[in-house]
């Protein structure tokens, strides 16, 4: 039998290797009429019994003609596997819709499909599939479920042939794996706004218009297409070349969401850890701010960003959200723990330059790292911290003095903290931060600036 699929079609029927592998597939029944037969016809040459012999070698011929026509046929069977939907928080369902088609002349006996699931996804799932017609086609489907994020391959298909009197069983193989992606779960986030100095495209284009007007002043080469209404005369007189003014382009608020992944950071495992709620609260805030407009760069401890996002580490358009949206939720669902004990990585990376709002999700923190954290809010024009302490207890009423000193540092250096109690919901603690971060910068600073708060 030969089995098609993707990448190229399997061919195991031929030689003295498929042979040996069609004589191992003997079933139980297949090897008891084999071992009957041999023993009869052993007895029957010994006692002289012309009956039993000829008995013997039936039940001995049979199952190797079973065997021989088993593996004589020559079914092409193409099977294919799609998954719905190929990425699912984790939780969910996702379903798989399995595809056989007969591209033999020949119907097919009965065949028993198979597919490889990791155990966490469940069973494995079997199908028994009538005889198949040429050209004909049969579809089946199986629904799969984690609680636990990740990536699972599925794969390969396996089919499996038996003849009539269940003497022997092949096993055939495809060559096509999937992959389904389990990301973290995600909460809405209520729409706030943090005290901080920039915006996003709104207020920025609206400050650009009262100071330069509607078109940039500094004027550029004439290029084939442009609107002649925009021809800058005096530059052009002055350069000897047609010259137009620049469209004013507005600038695209920035945030930079950053998680802690050290290990030491963190006790306990499983979908209820502190380390799980605090990839979740990530992608929670990633998604949330690219649905506000917002450029959106995954920082780790490490250093580490989202491969495939923009030159300068950031989130594309706002036509590349949903893609830069699906990239890092691929990383968060195969993120794991960092063997390293600092922070000091993510914080060189991000005193490279203007970060905008800083989202982060700490673990445990130190005298040492909290002062590390402290420092990076230099560099950002907001900043707000979940804080977790290792198992998962908050920094709030009970915890230790050390524990309220390092987050009391946190916020000297300008930071809006909030302390993560055990199964909070982000949804409240975002709502919390919004309204300490706005306190804590309409005290700082009378009267207030229109214009000066961003969105997050």
């Amino acid at each position: 039998m030969t089995t098609a699929g993707a990448p190229g079609p399997v061919d195991e029927s031929d030689g003295k290797g498929g042979l040996r592998a069609a004589l191992s597939g003997l079933t139980t029944r297949g090897r008891s009429f084999l071992a009957a037969g041999v023993a009869a016809t052993v007895c029957a040459y010994a006692l002289g019994q012309g009956d039993l012999l000829r008995v013997g070698l039936l039940l001995a011929a049979l199952p190797l003609v079973c065997v021989t026509a088993l593996y004589r046929t020559r079914y092409r069977v193409a099977g294919s596997r799609r998954l719905s939907p190929s990425r699912v928080p984790a939780g969910s369902e996702a379903r798989v819709h399995l595809r056989m088609d007969n591209v033999s002349r020949l119907h097919t006996g009965l065949l028993m499909l198979q597919d490889r699931v990791p155990y966490v996804l469940g069973p494995r799932p079997r199908f028994v599939l009538d005889r198949v017609e040429p050209g004909g086609v049969r579809e089946v489907s199986y629904r799969i479920r984690s609680d636990l994020r990740g990536r699972y391959p599925l794969g390969p298909l396996q089919l499996q042939l038996s003849d009539p009197f269940g003497m022997c069983e092949l096993t055939r193989s495809f060559s096509a794996y999937d992959t389904l992606v389990v990301i973290p779960r995600t909460e809405p986030l209520p729409a706030l706004r943090l005290a901080g100095e920039a915006s996003g495209y709104g207020d920025v284009r609206q400050r650009s218009l009262a100071l330069a007007g509607e078109d940039d002043i500094i004027p550029r080469g004439y290029r084939h297409g442009d609107d002649l209404r925009r021809v800058h005369w005096r530059s052009t007189a002055r350069h000897g070349e047609l010259m137009v003014r620049r469209e004013e382009q507005p600038q695209r608020a920035r945030c930079t969401v950053l998680l802690d992944t050290r290990r030491i950071a963190y006790q306990g495992a499983g979908p209820g850890s502190a380390f799980e709620w605090a990839v979740s609260g990530a992608a929670s805030a990633l998604v949330h701010m690219l649905e506000r407009g917002f450029a959106v760069r995954l920082l780790t401890d490490e250093g580490s960003a989202v491969p495939g996002e923009g030159a300068d580490g950031f989130a594309g358009s706002s036509q590349e959200s949903a893609d830069s949206a699906g990239l890092m939720m691929d990383t968060l669902a195969a993120v794991g723990h960092s063997d390293g004990g600092g922070l000091s990585r993510a914080y060189d990376v991000l005193r490279g330059g203007d970060e905008g709002l800083l989202v982060a999700f700490f673990g445990d923190l130190d005298e040492e790292q909290a002062a590390v954290a402290a420092r990076m809010r230099q560099r950002s024009r907001g900043a707000v911290a979940f804080v977790l302490d290792g198992d998962g207890r908050a920094h709030g009423s009970g915890a230790a003095p050390s524990a309220s000193g390092r987050l009391r540092l946190l916020r000297e250096a300008g930071w809006t903290v909030v302390a993560v109690p055990p199964g909070a919901e982000l949804a409240r603690l975002w709502q919390q931060a919004g309204q300490e971060g706005a306190g804590a910068q309409y005290s700082a600073a009378r009267p207030s600036v229109p214009g000066t708060t961003t969105g997050f």
